[in-house]
């Protein structure tokens, strides 16, 4: 990966609707070299997709949470199934440790928190912290030199 694909990969993570032609003017490559960087970038998986960011709390939302469970009760590809169903979670993450699982979660209030944590609760213990302020969110990544 060179100076021009870390380049690419930064203007798209701070503005992922920047059209082919912007990032030719700002990288000064042709349209068709964009392109073909772009096309490979994905093609090795550097880039994944193109998503927009959405606030939850712009759409009611204003609870979020971390949630870990440990002590897992039933297998880890059951709960992955069960989990990727809820649609108050917003990341799973499987990791090592006495956690089994991280999740991050949206509710609209301290009642769908509890409606969440008891749907949970058969899985294995759970433990909620409420998000107060996220000081980092969708950092620019690249790769290091």
């Amino acid at each position: 990966m060179d100076h021009l694909d870390r380049t690419l990969l930064k203007l798209l993570q701070e503005d992922g609707r920047m059209t082919v032609s912007e990032l030719s003017k700002k990288l000064a490559l042709s349209r068709p070299s964009v392109s073909e960087r772009l096309l490979r970038l994905q093609e090795k998986g550097a880039i994944t997709g193109f998503a927009a960011r959405v606030s939850p709390a712009a759409l009611g939302r204003n609870i979020q949470v971390i949630i870990q469970i440990s002590e897992l009760k039933v297998s880890p590809s059951d709960f992955d199934k069960r989990i990727v169903l809820d649609s108050d979670i917003l990341e799973c993450h499987r990791v090592t440790g006495t956690v089994s699982y991280i999740l991050k979660a949206a509710v609209t209030g301290m009642d769908a928190l509890s409606l969440l944590v008891e749907r949970l609760m058969p899985f294995g213990n759970v433990n909620t912290s409420v998000i107060l302020s996220s000081p980092v969110m969708n950092p620019v990544v690249l790769p290091k030199e």
